[in-house]
């Protein structure tokens, strides 16, 4: 049996939300890489994955006539919608700040001439909670509305079975890429030889993406349908080429 160098390079496949890249490479510097004739196809792949797991931004901005006064607003708020989200089942660790921001709100003068003048304060302050059962979405969303926020400015769904939907996918795609390549090679009047060398890139998933402001929220339940998410795969394999005997 030959023993090729093998280089595998994998960048990732992602899924939603979030989504996640991962690099390895695996060589020996004691093989060689076979200097005849060479076979090269990319092949695809594809997984479908159902999201079981959710990331929601819960916002709360406030605003007055003082930095202060502001703040207190928001600080009331926002600790009413934590103890809230936290009576829901959600842990600290589930919980956590991601913004904090206070920022005057100016006027200025026309024409550039003369003095701007502050005419008030706002204060927002983003939480990111993490919540590991989507029948919980909706009810953290109308809880959090219902204590004061005024801003959901994202909702992502992800799957916790991701790396087996990435796996799958990768796989597809390699004996796809096997398949041409051997319709290849019997074409060319030879046979496929060992793999030289695979590679493989990722396009991120995009995630759904809700936003609300104050005034939004509603009486009945926030309906919520996370869907299927596609992880897909393109993987691009140098074969050997073995030329068929005369």
């Amino acid at each position: 049996m030959l023993n090729p160098k093998v280089s595998l390079l994998v960048i990732g496949v992602s899924l939603g939300s979030a989504f996640h890249v991962a690099g390895a490479q695996v060589a020996s510097s004691q093989m060689t890489t076979p200097s005849g004739p060479m076979i090269v196809t990319t092949g695809d792949g594809e997984a479908r994955v159902t999201p079981d797991r959710a990331t929601i931004m819960v916002g709360v901005q406030s605003r007055a006539a003082t930095a202060a006064a502001a703040g207190s607003d928001n600080a009331r708020k926002q600790r009413a919608i934590l103890d809230t989200l936290r009576a829901l089942g959600l842990t600290s660790e589930q919980l956590s700040t991601v913004n904090y921001n206070v920022t005057p709100e100016m006027q200025y003068p026309p024409n550039g001439q003369g003095t701007p003048r502050v005419l008030g304060y706002t204060v927002t302050n983003n939480v990111r909670a993490d919540v590991r059962r989507l029948d919980d979405v909706a009810r953290v969303i109308d809880a959090a509305l219902a204590k004061g926020a005024n801003e959901i400015s994202s909702l992502e769904f992800y799957s916790s079975k991701s790396d087996s939907a990435r796996r799958a996918a990768l796989g597809t795609a390699v004996a796809n890429a096997r398949q041409d390549a051997e319709a290849l090679a019997r074409a060319a009047g030879g046979s496929l030889g060992q793999i030289v060398e695979i590679s493989t890139g990722e396009l991120p998933v995009r995630p759904l993406s809700v936003s609300m402001r104050s005034g939004m929220a509603a009486a009945a339940k926030t309906p919520i349908e996370p869907g299927q998410q596609t992880v897909s795969a393109t993987v691009t394999v140098r074969w050997a080429f073995v030329p068929g005997r005369s």
